[in-house]
């Protein structure tokens, strides 16, 4: 089975949709994804993910089933101690987005399972939030034929398929995913890796003995179909590249 994840366009954050770039970008993506034979398509329920999954929707005349675990991965943590935020980024922040020097000082944040019990997590009850969005996933892949053999990331493949199945869904969400599936800490994915707009992340399954199949990632972030219309792909996801530049920092 292939999994292909995609994240929103270009997000207008104030009224859950997207700019007029992002709109440019779904239709691209929306040309790249008409060429495939998919199975299925799935949605995260805000507003940003749904406008960038019905172009492509309309023009293969299809559907989406709304999934609310699919939406933004965004349960709030506490400040960790000695941090000095203004109170206004203390309640914005979410766990994928946290300053380097901060967050690299905690070891555990680097352990597929530790990295939850840091008490800045428990608080904001991350840990519960990534379970369930968990869960969810592999309900998803169990009716698609692979069933999760308790905490190892080995899938029984019940019904082992080559079917393509396509998720709108958010950066942090898409780290998630990957990380439940090949068993690391999202904490390296959300802060190590970075997704454009409209990015497509293409998973396959890998069956090298017969009925035990887990996930392999062929492409991340992938963004061939904006680079082939000659379009840059928004800024939204990064940071500046270098501290003199004028993109958001903080």
């Amino acid at each position: 089975m292939r999994l292909i994840i995609v994240r929103h366009g270009d997000p207008d954050y104030e009224l859950d949709s997207l700019t007029e770039t992002g709109r440019r970008e779904a239709q691209l993506a929306a040309e790249a994804l008409s060429k495939l034979d998919v199975k299925a398509f799935y949605t995260s329920p805000l507003g940003r993910a749904k406008v960038t999954a019905g172009y492509t929707l309309t023009r293969m005349k299809r559907t989406a089933e709304e999934l609310p675990w699919l939406r933004e991965f965004s349960p709030p943590w506490i400040v960790y101690p000695g941090e000095d935020l203004p109170e206004k980024l203390r309640k914005q922040h979410v766990p994928w987005d946290w300053i380097p020097s901060d967050w690299t000082k905690e070891a555990r944040f680097y352990d597929r399972d530790a990295w939850m019990e840091v008490p800045t997590f428990q608080e904001g009850k991350v840990g519960e939030s990534y379970a369930w969005v968990c869960r969810g996933f592999d309900d998803l892949l169990a009716r698609h034929g692979y069933e999760r053999e308790g905490d190892s990331p080995i899938y029984r493949a019940v019904s082992p398929n080559r079917d393509t199945i396509v998720l709108f869904a958010h950066f942090g969400v898409e780290c998630v995913l990957l990380s439940h599936l090949i068993g690391v800490s999202p904490m390296v994915l959300w802060h190590g890796f970075c997704a454009a707009p409209t990015s497509m992340t293409t998973i396959y399954t890998e069956e090298r003995r017969k009925g035990q199949a887990v996930f392999r990632i062929q492409s991340f972030g992938d963004i061939g179909h904006l680079i082939s219309a000659g379009t840059e792909p928004s800024f939204a996801a990064r940071f500046r590249e270098t501290y003199d530049a004028g993109e958001r920092k903080d």
